[in-house]
């Protein structure tokens, strides 16, 4: 049941669309894998062994993926609803 202005099912289309970002996002992902490299891709520093064998298809290393995964997480956390509740959290 939608309130004010929104039409009926709006907050089911919100959810869908998080879901359908999400979704995007890791197929993303999934067409990047591929073998581990030895060298990282954004700074070309040497990648240990050991994380290449953790990691199967890492193509960054600590470092980069740190600053990617802040990019990432920034953008996962996206206020579709703009509910002041979310934003005080």
């Amino acid at each position: 049941m939608a309130s004010g202005w929104a039409k009926d099912g709006a907050v089911q289309e919100q959810i869908d669309s998080t879901v359908e970002d999400g979704i995007q996002e890791a197929r993303q992902r999934l067409q990047r894998a591929g073998p581990s490299l030895a060298v990282c891709e954004e700074c070309e520093a040497p990648i240990p062994e050991a994380r290449r064998q953790a990691v199967p298809g890492v193509r960054l290393c600590i470092d980069c993926q740190a600053a990617a995964d802040r990019h990432q997480t920034h953008r996962a956390a996206y206020n579709r609803r703009g509910s002041k509740d979310s934003q005080l959290r």
